[in-house]
């Protein structure tokens, strides 16, 4: 089973929108870039400063380490932050995912 990465942390007010754009380059990059075997998501609580990033990383190399765009990110990390940041391992319990609602003609 691949590992999972939760990470989980709250920044201080004047700086969440400055961490949700460092977060938005790490996407932006990920996407030209597209490696493979990662599936990642970054959550910002409806509080406004409180992060949650969720990386399942299939196959043994994090591709995340090698993000210059993610290097930036973690730059600074503790002064953006109040709380954290507290990265946990996680197993998944379970997952879905609902279809597309496309479905073929016939």
């Amino acid at each position: 089973m691949s590992p999972v990465k939760v990470v989980r942390y709250r920044t201080k007010p004047e700086h969440a929108e400055e961490n949700a754009e460092l977060v938005r380059a790490v996407f932006a990059e990920l996407a030209a870039d597209d490696p493979a075997g990662l599936r990642y998501a970054t959550y910002r609580l409806d509080d406004g400063v409180t992060f949650l990033h969720v990386a399942t990383i299939e196959g043994e190399a994090n591709p995340l380490l090698s993000s210059a765009a993610f290097g930036r990110f973690q730059q600074g990390i503790a002064d953006r932050c109040e709380e954290g940041p507290i990265a946990m391992d996680a197993t998944a319990v379970g997952s879905y995912t609902a279809p597309t609602g496309i479905h073929p003609q016939g």
